[in-house]
């Protein structure tokens, strides 16, 4: 804290500040009609160039006019010890909220069986039919119907499938050492597009294909369903012989 001696006094700050700004003021005035003196002199020598600078300096001058009252409150806000407003706080995203898919869905059609699998080796020929009809069925096939037997003309399973199509499905419960020839493939295309109007056929075996079958499969559009594929379409980790669903564009 300052030390005042006896009898000295201290200028007065609130006095102090209107003499400031009179002086100010005065000096900027007496600056001003100084400059427009040697202004107009020079003007009355270069009237073009005068006449641009005006134009020029209206908009400026404009522009401070309007910027003043903003620097008053600029200024006030200073003396008064005003901090500037806060920044606004960004909120974070809310999370993404994932839906649980349906359990066990793989390709939109196809579901895990619950468990155990059937083993289709160990079924009948009629339990490995049923097996096959029970997994369209599943699968969102309708109008599952087991049409096996002595004269079923080579289908043993019909339904229409999610996308609308006619499935014929012939089964052929062979052990691994039997495999499916040329001659079944044969034999139940000559039937599964003439007689059953199938839109999508399928033989199923629990065994496998031999090369030849693979050929007149591929040439007739035949889908070959072996072991392996049987077992992943029911455990849900391969598609139905369908796949997913079609949309008819005709």
């Amino acid at each position: 804290m300052p030390i005042r001696r006896p009898g000295s006094t201290a200028p007065d700050p609130v006095a102090r500040g209107p003499l400031l700004t009179l002086a100010l003021a005065g000096a900027l005035i007496g600056g001003a009609a100084l400059l427009f003196v040697r202004f107009a002199h020079w003007a009355g020598a270069h009237p073009v160039l005068a006449v641009l600078l005006a134009l020029l300096a209206l908009p400026v001058l404009y522009i401070l006019f309007r910027a003043m009252p903003r620097a008053r409150e600029l200024r006030r806000a200073a003396c008064a010890g005003m901090a500037p407003p806060p920044a606004e706080e960004s909120v974070p995203a809310p999370a993404p909220v994932t839906l649980p898919s349906p359990a066990g869905a793989r390709d939109g059609l196809t579901e895990v069986l619950p468990p155990p699998v059937p083993d289709f080796a160990a079924l009948d020929p009629d339990g490995f039919e049923a097996a096959v009809a029970a997994l369209c069925e599943r699968d969102g096939c309708r109008d599952v119907e087991v049409v096996g037997g002595s004269g079923d003309l080579g289908a043993d399973v019909l339904a229409t499938a999610p996308d609308g199509r006619r499935v014929v499905l012939q089964c052929k419960q062979y052990g691994p050492e039997h495999k499916v020839g040329s001659q079944d493939l044969q034999r139940f295309g000559g039937t599964c597009w003439t007689v059953h109007g199938a839109q999508l056929a399928a033989v199923v075996t629990t065994s496998e294909f031999t090369a030849p079958a693979l050929e007149y499969a591929q040439t007739c559009g035949i889908q070959c369903v072996d072991g392996t594929t049987l077992t992943a379409w029911a455990d849900g980790t391969g598609p139905a012989p369908w796949g997913p669903a079609m949309v008819d564009t005709v």
